[in-house]
């Protein structure tokens, strides 16, 4: 349950304290008994004060009682995190660390401005283009995005025809848009065992069934998927073939292929997230380049140059298309146009592929980090990715070690976050190495991962 959802408006009301007060008990009481773990992030004032009904200053004064209590820090310009409830009523200015946040996906800032400052400046300056970004475009959006996006598109191996290109706000407005154009309430969608947790939150909202399909090393598995399929009436399958997120695994060409060859043979239309895929210096071709019919392609900039950027493209094949200008209309008219024309530029100028050089070699320099310490430790790594994959040796299972991990001051993320339906889920964890601060931090992380993982565990740790 989100920690929205267990704030309710009843614990304001009669107590004869003042609203902020009441606030600041019930979110204590929550983070005293483990409702709020350690590290979890407390809602935006502003959105928190509109569920409520009340002010935003109640709330801020509200965390303001718990950061004077010793059970919550504010992070500038981040918002405001819980702390372990043992560490409850220390003083603010002793030991109060911010966790090292080994858990949140996103790309390192690597433009330091400079990028984005000369590309704002020259769309400033020209009145065509300056008109172009403020007035209303294409649902598809701006030909010359379309076409930009189709560029960037070619190093999945696509073939950069900007007539199966749409420009959408970011990868999931993407997958939102596909699933809204395609899928009915109670529909199948096949997905790794192991899958993204977006496409999880859209089936709940649109109430479509994922199924899982079981994954080795390379990914999803062809004969799984046959088995699926030829038992369960689906329609549509998602999968990340290259570094799967949480496991780092990628297809060969030769599964890539088997993969093709079962969506077709069950008429099935594939949804391929190459999101991850962008990092990589020479990315195989994606398996939609076998389905140019059946299959729909998602792209962004998230990992690569930063989630701020909120631009992706969706590849389909032209008969597709209306569907999802349709899906787009409906949702929110058009993508705007500002982020296109810098993503537009930055690719057209090889501004993109330089910050994605510079994204690599940070990314590396943080795993080779993180991989000296793990020597010896059963994990998945690619240096051209952020995430560690690390199956949790005996005796240690997963609640027990996010738990220990909590308590440590480190943030991860734990495989029954991705987990699709029933199917037993792994005791395995991923971390992400890109939202920590420094290789620093890193270092200081894993210390204390290897440090719990070489103790013992203990049912106290149980979440």
């Amino acid at each position: 349950m989100s920690i929205e959802n267990l704030i309710s408006k009843a614990c304001l009301q009669d107590t004869g304290k003042p609203r902020y007060l009441a606030l600041a008990d019930e979110l204590a009481q929550f983070i005293q008994n483990g409702q709020l773990p350690t590290g979890e992030r407390l809602p935006p004032q502003r959105r928190l004060a509109q569920r409520l009904g009340v002010t935003a200053g109640t709330v801020s004064h509200a965390y303001e009682i718990l950061e004077q209590r010793g059970m919550a820090t504010a992070r500038v310009g981040d918002g405001t995190y819980v702390r372990s409830p043992e560490q409850a009523g220390t003083p603010q200015n002793a030991a109060n660390r911010a966790p090292v946040d080994l858990a949140h996906n996103v790309a390192i800032p690597t433009d330091d401005g400079r990028a984005l400052a000369a590309t704002l400046q020259r769309v400033a300056a020209d009145p065509q283009v300056l008109r172009q970004v403020l007035s209303y475009q294409p649902e598809a959006g701006h030909a010359r995005h379309r076409q930009s996006g189709a560029e960037w598109l070619r190093r999945f191996g696509l073939g950069g025809d900007a007539s199966r290109v749409m420009v959408t706000h970011g990868a999931q407005h993407g997958l939102s848009c596909v699933l809204r154009a395609l899928a009915h309430p109670g529909d199948v969608v096949f997905t790794e065992t192991l899958s993204y947790p977006g496409l999880q939150a859209l089936a709940r909202l649109m109430r479509l069934q994922l199924v899982g399909v079981e994954m080795d090393e390379e990914g999803m598995l062809p004969q799984a998927l046959e088995h699926a399929a030829r038992n369960i009436t689906g329609k549509l399958v998602y999968c990340s073939p290259s570094l799967h997120n949480p496991t780092n695994s990628t297809m060969s060409l030769q599964r890539r292929q088997a993969i093709a060859k079962v969506v077709q043979k069950h008429n099935l239309l594939l949804i391929e997230d190459c999101v991850h895929a962008a990092s990589q210096a020479a990315p195989l071709p994606a398996v939609s380049t076998l389905l140019p019919d059946q299959s729909f392609v998602l792209s962004s900039f998230s990992k690569v140059a930063g989630p701020g950027l909120r631009v992706g493209y969706v590849e389909a094949a032209p008969q597709w298309l209306s569907k999802l200008a349709a899906a787009m209309r409906a949702d929110c008219w058009m993508t705007a146009p500002l982020l296109p024309e810098i993503a537009s530029q930055w690719i057209d100028s090889g501004v993109m592929e330089q910050l994605i050089v510079a994204q690599r070699a940070s990314m590396t320099e943080r795993r080779d980090v993180a991989m000296a310490l793990l020597q010896g430790m059963d994990c998945r790594a690619d240096a051209e990715s952020p995430l560690i994959w690390m199956p949790l040796p005996e005796p240690w299972r997963v609640g027990q070690f996010a738990a220990a991990l909590r308590q440590a001051g480190v943030l991860i993320r734990t495989a029954d976050h991705f987990a699709v339906g029933r199917a037993v889920t792994p005791h395995a964890v991923r971390i992400s190495l890109n939202a920590a601060r420094s290789t620093a931090e890193i270092e200081a992380g894993m210390r204390r991962i290897l440090s719990i993982l070489h103790s013992t565990p203990t049912t106290q740790m149980e979440p």
